[in-house]
């Protein structure tokens, strides 16, 4: 008889209860060993790393005296050490995967079981039911027969007597017949119960057989580093023991000798007093006071040689660079060239001022520019995405205020955004010929969608001590780009388009590791938050995605591994010297709720007479529009004036280009801490003339780094790979303008 049968078929009949229950605390069992484990491979992970840190320490230890060569003893054997480490975190990772898919089949061979043993169950509630019955129909039995024999004794009425034998006939009948029932019962339960307890019973070895086995593996793994960080050690040992004093001082001797030639002797030499006089007609004679002649100097004068080709018309050029290097260039000379180099550079500017976005020739990410040969791009390798070439625009000068009445015209049309009003005087209408000059106008700063995203610094390890037992460092960037069309101030006449970017940057040293691996571990990641998005086109070459997954607010994509490092690969042949490979990985567009959907909300009135044009602005910014509200920078407003335009007012201060007809305004920040929230009111007045002038679309542009309009973002799935860097950003695209109705 089988060890469960004999231990669990007691007269309660509980022992199907335990077993059944037994066996769930297997499932427990499992889970709490994986997670034994994954705390195992952390304080592994971390003592890796630690050891990292203190190797490069070493190697950053002085390298001057005698015992200098010994820290590379230390930094070898200590690099080695971590890498043990490594390596028993990688094969503890492994066997998390294999004790996990151990659980997941558990559950489901524990679902199937209680399917199975059902029957079982019911035999058990129905011997427990009879058993329950029967001794209540025993007890019955007894009571009854007693009672009809006391009557017999007592000499009461025949009746009486009959009347309590018909009950305890009836009570008889009614015990035997449960007796019959609980023999039949306990067959079937009998017969149940021995099949149930050999299925448990195999359950249970076979479970106990896999979790040694696994102990066995996590043994044979921590056995297995502890042989390698043994050899590391009497490698360490025998590496000191050959480091012997002559040969570390006989290093030094290599490293810093000064040569091996002594002093060689000198004597005494008589001055030869004819070539001393020949010495004197070149320089100036000083050997006695009274001499009245004036200064000889011997100059000789070469023959002018044959030019000898390339090599002597190149140091003569070589001379030149020298000679001129050494010039200093005096004030007037120096501010001229200034003038020359800031006027070149105006013409690569991206300002809005050289841009107009409803012109048809217009094209993504399009600048004025110079021939290369006038002024030349040096190449530079991939860097990670940052916005350090972004250089933000001087903030503007405290606004002076006017009152309402000295910019008249369009104050009386009612407000969408209920800007303030002014109260101050008014500044003094100043004449073109004294306004700002444009090539003060061009700015760094200005951004446009098509500008390419470049990642930050990773805080991952460095690209050359990259290891392949490192989790590898990745960074991500989202970057959006909003175009918008306002028309007056009717917001269901607002258009607007919101796309997307999600790019990945991979450190240098990860195509090592992924080419000396022939199965790395595969990059997949999970695009949280996506019932914000109306389309999603993935990177079809590298990417592969589920489209039966049902979850509507996530989508899983997961990496073509060779096709990945066969892009990183050609990456790298092309630009060996970068530190960073950035791979576009899919583009999405958002789901837009018109105005409610755009970050700031403009609304714009002319008012166009033959002689003066009166233009008004109102901005109000938008914090809902936004996954997390943050602040507008590099602020930008651009208008066209035409009619002859002789002088101007504005409100805030603007700048006036006379050879574009065009007026900026450049900015603060604007955000909820802006005044009045954000809402605000841009003014100015034209004298014209040749009006009346033709109202034109105002263009705008924006920023924001820091947070996108969608929400969209990415985790990673499984292991091998970290995320060292999240970046979000925004701005406007190639058209956020306002137009009057």
């Amino acid at each position: 008889m089988l060890l469960a049968e004999k231990a669990f078929t007691g007269e309660k009949n509980n022992g199907f209860d335990v077993l059944y229950h037994n066996m769930k605390h297997g499932q427990i069992s499992s889970k709490e060993l994986t997670d034994f484990i994954r705390e195992r491979s952390t304080i592994e992970e971390a003592y890796a790393r630690s050891m990292t840190k203190l190797a490069k320490s070493a190697g950053n230890f002085s390298q001057l005296g005698t015992f200098a060569p010994v820290w590379d003893v230390f930094k070898t054997s200590t690099e080695k050490l971590a890498s043990c480490h490594m390596e028993l975190v990688r094969k503890l990772q492994e066997l998390i995967k294999e004790v996990q898919k151990y659980v997941d089949e558990q559950a489901k061979a524990h679902k199937k079981t209680k399917e199975e043993v059902a029957s079982t169950l019911e035999a058990v509630q129905n011997i427990q039911t009879i058993s329950q019955a029967l001794q209540k129909s025993k007890e019955i039995y007894n009571a009854k027969t007693v009672e009809q024999e006391r009557l017999r004794k007592e000499g009461a009425t025949q009746r009486d007597v009959d009347k309590a034998g018909v009950k305890a006939k009836k009570a008889t009948e009614t015990y035997k017949s449960y007796v019959e029932k609980y023999a039949t019962a306990k067959s079937d339960f009998e017969q149940k119960m021995a099949e149930t307890a050999q299925k448990f019973q195999d359950i249970e070895e076979s479970h106990i057989l896999h979790m040694k086995e696994i102990i066995q593996a996590y043994a044979q793994s921590v056995d297995e580093t502890h042989i390698q960080i043994g050899e590391v050690h009497n490698e360490f040992v025998r590496n000191i023991e050959n480091t012997s004093v002559e040969s570390l001082i006989q290093k030094l001797a290599e490293s810093k000798g000064t040569g091996k030639e002594r002093p060689g002797p000198i004597e005494f030499e008589e001055c030869n007093t004819a070539i001393a006089t020949e010495e004197n007609s070149f320089y100036s004679s000083s050997d006695s006071e009274d001499e009245e002649e004036p200064r000889k100097f011997h100059v000789q004068i070469k023959p002018v040689q044959p030019n000898n080709g390339t090599h002597q018309n190149r140091a003569t050029i070589d001379e030149l660079k020298a000679s001129i290097g050494n010039i200093i260039l005096s004030p007037s000379t120096s501010v001229q060239l200034h003038n020359i180099l800031k006027t070149q550079l105006k013409l690569t500017n991206n300002d809005l001022l050289s841009l107009d976005p409803l012109s048809p020739n217009i094209a993504a990410g399009s600048t004025s520019s110079v021939p290369s040969s006038a002024v030349p791009v040096p190449n530079r390798p991939t860097t990670p995405l940052t916005a350090g070439t972004l250089v933000p625009p001087p903030r503007p000068s405290s606004r002076p205020k006017l009152p309402a009445g000295k910019l008249t015209g369009i104050n009386e049309i009612a407000r969408p955004f209920s800007p303030p009003k002014m109260s101050a005087s008014p500044p003094p209408t100043a004449p073109l010929a004294r306004a700002e000059s444009s090539s003060s106008l061009s700015s760094n700063a200005s951004l446009s969608a098509a500008n390419t995203p470049t990642v930050g610094t990773s805080r991952g390890p460095s690209p050359v001590t990259l290891a392949s037992q490192d989790a590898l460092p990745i960074a991500v960037a989202f970057t959006e780009s909003v175009n918008a069309y306002f028309k007056g101030a009717d917001p269901t006449k607002c258009i607007v388009k919101i796309t997307g970017d999600m790019t990945l940057s991979f450190p240098m040293g990860i195509i090592k590791v992924f080419t000396t691996n022939p199965s790395p571990a595969v990059l997949s990641f999970k695009l949280k938050n996506t019932s914000r998005l109306e389309q999603i086109l993935p990177n079809q070459q590298l990417l592969y995605s589920d489209p039966s997954q049902s979850d509507s607010d996530s989508k899983d994509f997961w990496f073509n591994m060779q096709a990945l490092t066969s892009y990183l690969r050609k990456a790298s042949d092309q630009n060996p010297s970068a530190s960073y490979y950035n791979v576009d990985i899919l583009k999405y567009q958002v789901l837009s709720d018109g105005i409610h959907s755009t970050p700031l909300n403009l609304a714009v009135y002319w008012k166009c007479t033959s002689s003066t044009t009166d233009l008004r602005l109102d901005y109000r910014y938008n914090p809902d529009s936004m996954n997390c509200p943050g602040p507008l920078t590099n602020v930008q407003i651009l208008a066209s004036v035409d009619g002859g335009v002789t002088s101007m007012q504005s409100l805030p201060n603007a700048i006036w280009n006379a050879e574009q007809n065009k007026c900026l305004w450049k900015l603060s920040d604007i955000s909820e801490k802006s005044e009045n929230e954000g809402a605000e009111s841009l003014r100015a007045k034209f004298e014209l003339s040749n009006g009346p002038s033709n109202p034109s679309t105002l263009a705008v542009q924006f920023m924001n780094e820091g947070t996108t309009l969608s929400g969209v973002d990415m985790e990673l799935q499984g292991t091998g790979y970290r995320l060292s860097l999240n970046k979000k950003r925004f701005a406007t695209g190639m058209q956020y303008a306002c137009c009057s109705l």
